[in-house]
């Protein structure tokens, strides 16, 4: 038994008294897709597309085939919208869904959930082994990721130059953040030549960052199948994005696309536009930060000069004006120069006391006293004092000084 199939006991054509059982046809179509749809939930099938019928109500209808056999398959409008691409006649393909039977006509058929075109299940086994094997490497870590720059003014695009991507880059800087410098490093995005170029973009970029101030990376193109983003799942890319010293944002294709890039890159944006707002500052955000920070700076230079104005007051009623000061300073050497006065005037009356006393008591032992008492004082011509009679001899001229008047007399008999 094939352990793909699941196994399931077969209905039984009797009841349980044992009775062959009759059933209507409704009601065997019915317990045939009970069937069906229970043992084979989920299978995938490839053939190619023949009798595709499009109605009015958006449903496909069509057969699948191969060289021996083929089965009615149908596609409802709701899952039909996902597919990436328009099916048509002789197209290989290969879908996935149940089992199932149409119980009004009694039609085996395969009610389809997904649709891939049988060439991008190639290219999705080879995108999924190569994601498989960068992850064990460890390209995809999360610790190795660059972090973006907290203000970034300048990004390098590495996309088409022609296509809406770029447009719609730089529309939204305009809008949000118009002193954003973009340099586009223009490629291919699909086709043999687009990886190359990529990596000879990203390698510019690197070399021109100190000349031109780049920041920022950016790899942009639009939606697509896989095999047109086909450029972003190659291995070589996928490297030299992981080399890159400048942090790079991945943004290809449409949101529910990913590629090899997205895993690879420091930010995965999921559309260019949104990469766009990613690295750009909302210039209305800016102002109102800015208004913020004046509002801010003009709180604490209100502060600060209220704070000097009260300083001001402070030293103000300490500063005296120079007149004021002068006058205080007269004040102050007036009173220095009474108190002058008065330290002299008392220095004068205690010299003039004590001078007084000097004089009371030379005069009492002034000679002059003596003389008054009649006493005389004799001296010779030249004024020397004459105290003993060996001083003269007779006939010398002397002077004798009394108390009133000299008497000039010539010396006659000298007695011992």
């Amino acid at each position: 038994m094939n352990p793909d199939i699941p196994s399931f006991q077969p209905l039984s054509a009797r009841d349980a008294s044992g009775e062959n059982r009759v059933l209507s046809v409704s009601n065997l179509n019915r317990l045939a897709r009970g069937l069906l749809e229970d043992c084979f939930p989920a299978v995938s099938v490839e053939g190619e597309i023949s009798n595709l019928a499009v109605p009015g109500s958006g449903h496909w209808y069509l057969t699948l085939k191969d060289d021996g056999a083929q089965i009615r398959c149908a596609m409802f409008r709701n899952r039909n919208t996902s597919v990436r691409f328009r099916p048509t006649n002789g197209m290989q393909v290969v879908v996935r869904g149940k089992l199932s039977v149409y119980e009004g006509r009694g039609d085996y058929q395969l009610i389809l959930d997904s649709m891939q075109d049988a060439g991008a299940g190639a290219l999705q086994r080879a995108f999924d082994e190569l994601k498989n094997k960068l992850a064990r490497e460890g390209l995809f870590d999360a610790a190795l990721k660059q972090p973006l720059p907290a203000h970034c003014r300048h990004v390098a695009v590495i996309t088409s130059p022609t296509g809406a991507v770029i447009r719609d880059i730089i529309s939204v800087f305009r809008r949000r953040y118009p002193a954003m410098r973009v340099t586009v490093f223009p490629v291919a995005v699909q086709g043999q030549e687009s990886a190359p170029a990529i990596i000879q973009a990203l390698q510019n970029a690197q070399r021109r960052q100190q000349a031109l101030g780049i920041d920022v990376v950016l790899l942009a193109r639009g939606g697509g199948s896989l095999e047109d983003l086909q450029s972003f799942n190659d291995e070589s890319v996928a490297r030299a994005i992981h080399a890159c010293t400048l942090p790079v944002v991945s943004a290809v294709g449409h949101e529910t696309d990913t590629t090899i890039a997205d895993f690879v890159a420091d930010l995965r944006a999921p559309t260019p536009s949104a990469a766009a707002e990613l690295l750009s500052p909302d210039q209305i955000q800016l102002r109102m930060a800015l208004q913020h920070q004046h509002n801010k700076l003009v709180r604490l230079m209100q502060n600060l000069l209220n704070q000097r104005s009260q300083q001001l007051d402070w030293l103000r009623k300490r500063l005296q004006h120079p007149g004021r000061r002068l006058q205080e300073q007269t004040q102050a050497l007036t009173q220095l120069d009474s108190r002058l006065q008065r330290a002299m005037l008392r220095f004068l009356e205690q010299r003039r006391g004590h001078l007084q006393m000097l004089a009371r008591n030379l005069e009492n032992i002034s000679p002059l006293q003596t003389l008054q008492r009649g006493y005389s004082i004799t001296r010779t011509p030249d004024g020397k004092l004459i105290s003993t009679s060996s001083q003269v001899n007779a006939g010398d001229d002397i002077i004798s000084t009394l108390a009133t008047g000299q008497i000039v007399s010539t010396v006659k008999e000298i007695k011992a």
